[in-house]
């Protein structure tokens, strides 16, 4: 099975490219459940399709690295050090971990696993726009997590039927492996191959979890958005996340907020900056513009004589400090002095008169030209 170049993750999970992400999931669960080494006990192979399915759909669950291997393939995501990493959330591997009880732990060489285990965390990304991070706000999620079986209530058998010890391993849930090395015999404890480390199996599984205890399900979740947060930041919600195993507690879910700000606003820790379109003219005389602004329109006085680039500051209209109440950012508004183009007659006369009568006193600057050029190249 193991070969030096890794198929298409589309041909392992049997797509089209055009596959979406509802198809995506539906391909690999079933795939999953096909290719379990539990199921195919038979197949020396198993092992390896398994782990060969949970690759393919980490890669095209991820719409970066799925866009990264469609233009570059294997490479691109070898080249970009890109390798299946979900900072410890909800990855592929924890949920079918989860999901398929003792798996991972005796197929997949891990140790017993008896007692109480903690569920995993899990990481669910959320869009909002910039007026939701500036108000807060209430936003529904949908996610899938591991749940406890409610069938079984979590014990594997099915309703009204024993749980034994497993006559494998007398109920210890590990085995004692001994291989032969150049030093001598080396005795090493593995999970028992027939309860999975669990010291028990039911007599009669369950019929909705096949004797896992845990289920796949669907979540939906309204988050509260608190005000003020910013791009990539995490709420956590406690015991949220995937079921625990042989009773233990929930993991936590983390949601990760991704604010999109458009492209007429930049954000500097607490304040909002944008940019204001300026006639020249206007500039010299002064003028007062309109900021259309996630609290409603903000009128920003330009004063007389404003240069390009300059930065007018208004106090305490940025973002509202998070978790801070009742402290504001500034908001911060760049001129961009525009020169008229494409002048009419009358235009040029006005404008000639108004270059031929200025002085040079009225051009000169307290600013040194250094001065001017650190602060082009260090704004």
């Amino acid at each position: 099975m193991s070969s030096t170049v890794p198929r298409d993750p589309y041909e392992v999970l049997g797509l089209g490219r055009d596959a979406d992400e509802s198809a995506i999931k539906k391909a690999f669960r079933k795939l999953a459940r096909e290719l379990h080494p539990d199921v195919n006990k038979h197949d020396p192979d198993a092992e390896d399709k398994f782990k060969e399915a949970a690759e393919a759909y980490e890669i095209l669950s991820d719409a970066d690295r799925r866009a990264t291997f469609d233009r570059y393939g294997h490479d691109g995501l070898r080249s970009g050090g890109q390798a299946p990493n979900f900072d410890g959330f909800g990855s592929v591997s924890d949920l079918f971990d989860a999901f398929f009880g003792g798996a991972f732990g005796g197929s997949f060489g891990g140790g017993a696993r008896t007692g109480p285990r903690q569920g995993d965390d899990i990481a669910v990304a959320v869009d909002i726009d910039l007026e939701q991070a500036y108000r807060g706000d209430k936003v529904p999620i949908g996610f899938e997590a591991i749940d406890r079986c409610e069938h079984c209530h979590g014990n594997g058998a099915e309703p009204g039927t024993p749980i034994e010890t497993c006559e494998r391993c007398g109920g210890q849930g590990v085995l004692q492996a001994v291989t032969r090395s150049p030093f001598g015999q080396v005795v090493r404890q593995v999970a028992c191959d027939v309860c999975h480390g669990d010291g028990r199996i039911p007599k009669e599984p369950c019929d909705v979890c096949d004797g896992r205890g845990l289920v796949v399900g669907h979540r939906e979740l309204d988050v509260d958005v608190p005000a003020g947060i910013a791009d990539g930041q995490r709420i956590r919600i406690s015991g949220r996340g995937h079921a625990g195993d042989h009773g233990g507690p929930p993991g936590d879910l983390y949601v990760v907020v991704q604010v999109a700000l458009g492209d007429r606003w930049l954000r500097d820790a607490d304040d909002l900056v944008t940019v204001a379109d300026l006639a020249a003219p206007l500039a010299a005389l002064g003028t007062t513009v309109e900021i259309d602004h996630p609290d409603g329109i903000v009128a920003v006085d330009v004063p007389a004589g404003t240069q390009p680039g300059a930065v007018i500051t208004v106090k305490g209209k940025g973002m509202p400090a998070l978790r801070r109440s009742g402290r504001f950012g500034d908001l911060r508004v760049v001129a961009n002095v525009v020169i008229p183009r494409r002048l009419t007659g009358d235009q040029r006369e006005l404008l000639e008169r108004l270059a031929a009568s200025v002085e040079p006193d009225q051009l000169r600057d307290d600013e040194s030209m250094v001065g001017k050029l650190r602060r082009l190249f260090h704004r």
